[in-house]
């Protein structure tokens, strides 16, 4: 052995010369334990922010997290090199087209027709309506030259080129009323030109210096729909009646419940008469304004000189109303029906209802294989025979326990398994994401009838418990010091908050200014039905004192 190493060297140092990297001294197996600890703590909580972690903060440790993992780890939305602005991924984005096919429907049978208007607004169009302007002002951004150059000191490379100023500076659209309401005048001449209602599904800029996502960011998607009358009344109802269309999608596509009232004056959109909202209750306890219907009055009619002939030959100025929503619906969806899990999705709003998962069979079992396909293709049919979106997952690289993972945090409300042994007995396996325990045998020849009665309960199921949830949150006949002590420490963070407060109030701006700034509480609403019922008459405002003059649902609100 002594005599080989000589000659076992001198080929060594031949094999070095020839192929140094062959002879480069080998990497210490240090990695690898290293990496099976990783995937051991793939699912226990993270000690630092690692954006490539699976793992869901639980809401009662820190609810604003949870929110940002869930959109991160189901694969709803991820960050764009853009600040403030979101990259809506295909999961997110199947949610919004859900929203978008159901309200675009509800839209036309409200008799507005789709068109699109021009991303770039001239600043002049601003300046014609004053509280317009006053009220997107600090959130617009700003096209001022037309093209770049390169930077002759050549320090800064591109530069906005000096001799491609813009007399009149643009403005990306925060809203879309001025350039509408611009076209509204070429286009109504007459009586007979009324009622004139427009829509259009388009993007919108808002420059916000702190964002989360879909609920306020800089950038986001929406439907606007603006619409001119020839009476008050013609107005006043299609407000009312668009508002009445967002809070059925809400509840029945949703699953979301919830109040609709009108705005105080200080919280009504710029240019409004009145503002009418719906406002929903997260699990947190706070409000998110979820959709809006503007009266606009004769405003946007005068200012853009916007007139009809009547039936009696003479001049009179338009009414008109605006109303949208936006991509924040998907964040009222995540932060009403989630849970710790994941992701749970009201089946009439998911992109996909039933996952189908196959067990093959062993790999040498050609009739099984033929059987299970066979079968597949039977049950996928019956699915869809009830108008279900069926997805199945045949994936044999993935594990079954990895799918059945993957599916729940995504929020699929059902899952089927169906393997060998359950062909056999005549039968597949059910599981619910929620609303039942553990999983449920179907009979094969039953799957379709099954499956569509048991998403209907489902859906009922997420309805009824928000509903609760909502009734059990709204605090009544509370003192203003109540009201401050349980909300100004409420944060974000915090889970299952103090929730609602519905007081008899004067509409005061001064008096509402001064609670924001105490207690960080706003007035999200007048709720319609309460004060219809006349239920403020004979109370005293809970902050002043003085005689109600509404019923007010005040809360902390995202």
């Amino acid at each position: 052995k002594d005599d080989l190493k000589p000659h076992v060297a001198e080929l060594l140092e031949l094999k070095a010369q020839l192929d140094p990297s062959s002879v480069a001294p080998k990497k210490k197996k240090q990695q690898q334990p290293k990496k099976k600890k990783q995937n051991q703590q793939q699912n226990q909580k993270p000690t630092n922010d690692d954006a490539e972690s699976d793992y869901i903060t639980p809401r009662a440790e820190n609810y604003s997290r949870w929110y940002n993992d869930i959109i991160r780890v189901c694969d709803l939305a991820d960050d764009s090199p853009v600040r403030g602005c979101m990259v809506i991924k295909p999961w997110g984005m199947s949610l919004w087209d859900s929203i978008k096919n159901d309200l675009d429907a509800r839209i036309k049978e409200h008799g507005a027709e789709n068109a699109y208007f021009p991303l770039l607004i001239p600043k002049s169009f601003l300046e014609k309506e004053a509280e317009h302007v006053d009220g997107f002002a600090k959130e617009c951004a700003v096209v001022t030259h037309h093209r770049l150059t390169a930077d002759p000191s050549g320090e800064q490379g591109l530069i906005a080129d000096p001799e491609a100023e813009l007399e009149d500076p643009l403005i990306i659209r925060p809203t879309s009323e001025t350039m509408i309401w611009h076209m509204f005048k070429k286009w109504i001449v007459s009586h007979r030109d009324l009622p004139l209602k427009m829509n259009q599904w388009a993007n919108v800029m808002r420059w916000e210096m702190r964002t989360r996502p879909f609920l306020r960011t800089s950038e986001f998607l929406w439907q606007e729909g603006h619409t001119a009358h020839a009476t008050y009344e013609g107005a006043l109802e299609d407000s009312k009646d668009m508002l009445t269309q967002y809070a059925d999608m809400c509840e029945k596509l949703l699953a979301i419940p919830v109040v609709k009232g009108a705005k105080s004056p200080s919280e009504r959109f710029a240019g409004a008469e009145e503002t009418f909202t719906i406002e929903a209750l997260m699990q947190n306890g706070w409000a998110l304004q979820s959709g809006t219907s503007h009266f606009l009055g004769q405003s946007f009619g005068k200012a853009f000189d916007v007139t009809f002939q009547d039936k009696d030959g003479k001049q009179q100025d338009v009414w008109g109303t605006s109303w949208g929503v936006s991509t924040r619906l998907l964040g009222a969806l995540i932060m009403t029906h989630s849970d710790d899990a994941g992701l749970v999705l009201p089946p009439r709003v998911a992109p996909v209802q039933v996952v189908v998962v196959p067990i093959p069979p062993k790999k040498n079992d050609e009739e099984g294989k033929v059987a299970l396909n066979d079968a597949l293709d039977n049950l996928v049919a019956d699915l869809k025979s009830k108008g279900l979106k069926v997805k199945v997952d045949d994936r044999d690289y993935v594990r079954n326990g990895a799918k059945y993972f993957e599916w729940e945090r995504k929020g699929v409300p059902l899952r089927i398994e169906l393997g060998p042994r359950d062909l056999k007995g005549g039968v597949c396996v059910f599981k619910y994401r929620v609303g039942s325990e553990g999983k449920e045998t179907v009979n094969l020849d039953e799957v379709g009838a099954k499956a569509a009665e048991g998403l209907d309960n489902l859906q009922q199921y997420l309805l009824d418990s928000a509903k609760e949830r909502l009734a059990g949150n709204i605090n009544m006949m509370a003192t203003y010091e109540q009201l401050r002590d349980a909300l100004e420490a409420d944060e974000a963070s915090e889970y299952d908050g103090p929730g609602l407060y519905l007081v008899p109030w004067k509409c005061d701006a001064e008096n509402e200014d001064k609670i924001k700034e105490e207690c960080k509480a706003t007035i999200r609403c007048y709720p319609t039905d309460v004060n219809e019922a006349g239920m403020w008459e004979g109370k005293k405002c809970f902050y002043s004192g003085e005689d109600a003059t509404h019923m007010a649902l005040f809360g902390r609100a995202f």
